[in-house]
């Protein structure tokens, strides 16, 4: 189901939040964990047994790990948990991938397994590990709460696509939380700016990245309208996303972290992973990077750690040889600003172009079915695979996108923000106008159209 779909705007939500603000306080928790439960058994029924084993597995070795009279005893159970994450995730979304490589380096014919991807794995599964590894360190108290702690797990507003929400970022609040009409506007508001990122730029901008794929009239600037289109549309998809989660967690009394500060503005590499997919960066900060040495080690193993650190995030986006190269090609990128002092001495604007560059670029390799595909397309992009450098069809495409190119590269910015707030202080119920006709809006789209995809499913 997505946030983005009729039914889920106009059906599903409207019943959690009914039945969740008609329920008793000491209720609302399960009002959460069942209504998550049907959100995600809507898309993926047969992997809803998988979800509970999960919620059961991570609370058992939570409240062991916490037990543990000694350390080992501790150690034990922690290392059960990433036994647990880990190795569904090994099994669902990895297993052929490795399958695969095997046979090609051998010329095995090792079966591949086929097994469909459980939507979300990536998130739920690094959330209950970061729960399980705090409360070893003792960050966090164990949820004795069986409910409570299932709430956490499979809370619907993030539970497919984050932002990667970690137990210590909302335990108070799973306990006690308050609601407010300004909490619910507010959220309400954050919802409606991310459902029109996602129905009226991001949907739009995927219909250009498909009628390339489809072209039989490839041009060096048809390549380059797809891969900026692609920057687009992936930016607009997933912080459209998680806006739409913060603002449905706002509603229901929660606190999500922000997982996208305006990333296309960065004038270094370093600066772009500060903003985007926040919550990603940092759990692989604290719960990879550091535990490996972090850069307080010799300069070898800080090489060793970074490379380590952005294949596991390459991985982590997909099962594929292109996104190994994607998160090495970033590892490459950062230590290359690190120890090359030019590169921070930059002019702003000079440094924000070249990191607007190496971004579009790398979404090229990200997107790609296959590292040929990759190698063809960046190629086109040069000039060096022999295609024109334009047809009719790609003059076409730019005609009838540039006004959609133009408001999206403006809605990468903050104006937008900064312009609706001063409308909203100056002229509330102008807002308020605003954000019902962004709704219908979006609901015409919605009903007038079907290309209604969602990319980070497939992590």
């Amino acid at each position: 189901m997505l946030f983005s779909g009729l039914t889920f705007l106009y059906c599903f939500l409207p019943a959690v939040l009914a039945a969740y603000f008609l329920a008793p306080k000491h209720w609302k928790n399960a009002v959460l964990l069942v209504s998550s439960l049907i959100f995600y058994a809507w898309g993926e029924p047969r992997y809803v047994l998988l979800m509970v084993l999960t919620i059961l597995g991570f609370y058992f070795c939570g409240i062991a790990i916490s037990r543990g009279k000694t350390l080992r005893v501790r150690q034990f159970w922690l290392w059960v948990s990433l036994a647990l994450g880990l190795g569904a995730l090994g099994i669902f979304k990895y297993a052929d991938f490795f399958i695969g490589s095997l046979n090609a380096v051998t010329a095995l014919p090792l079966p591949l397994l086929r097994l469909t991807l459980p939507i979300g794995i990536s998130f739920y599964t690094f959330q209950c590990i970061s729960y399980t590894v705090d409360v070893y360190r003792q960050r966090a108290l164990p949820q004795k709460n069986l409910i409570t702690f299932g709430a956490y797990v499979c809370l619907f507003p993030q539970l497919i696509a984050g932002p990667i929400v970690r137990y210590t970022d909302v335990a108070r609040e799973l306990e006690s939380r308050t609601h407010s009409w300004e909490d619910f506007a507010l959220g309400l508001r954050r919802f409606l700016f991310g459902l029109g990122k996602k129905v009226l730029l991001a949907n739009q901008f995927g219909e250009l990245t498909e009628a390339f794929r489809n072209s039989g009239e490839k041009s060096v600037l048809f390549v380059w309208l797809y891969a900026l289109a692609y920057a687009l549309q992936i930016y607009f998809d997933f912080s459209g996303y998680s806006d739409m989660a913060i603002g449905l967690g706002r509603i229901l009394g929660f606190r999500f972290p922000e997982n996208f500060n305006y990333p296309y503005l960065s004038s270094s590499v370093t600066e772009f992973w500060r903003r985007w997919h926040m919550t990603l960066g940092g759990w692989f900060r604290d719960y990879v990077y550091i535990p490996l040495g972090g850069n307080r080690v010799s300069k070898l193993r800080w090489v060793f750690n970074i490379l380590v650190v952005w294949m596991l995030t390459g991985l982590w986006h997909g099962a594929s040889w292109n996104f190994v190269v994607w998160g090495l090609l970033f590892a490459l990128l950062l230590l290359l600003e690190k120890m090359v002092p030019g590169l921070k001495r930059l002019p702003r604007g000079a440094a924000q172009l070249y990191v607007l560059l190496v971004v579009v670029l790398s979404f090229v390799v990200f997107n790609a079915q296959s590292l040929q595909q990759a190698g063809q397309d960046l190629a086109g992009m040069l000039g060096l695979g022999g295609l024109p450098g334009t047809t009719v069809e790609a003059l076409y495409a730019l005609r009838s996108n540039a006004v959609l190119l133009v408001v999206g590269m403006v809605g990468a910015t903050p104006w937008p923000k900064q312009w609706a707030q001063k409308i909203g202080e100056r002229v509330p119920l102008l807002e308020a106008l605003a954000m019902g006709a962004l709704l219908l809006l979006c609901t015409a789209y919605l009903v007038d159209g079907s290309f209604n995809p969602f990319l980070y499913f497939r992590f």
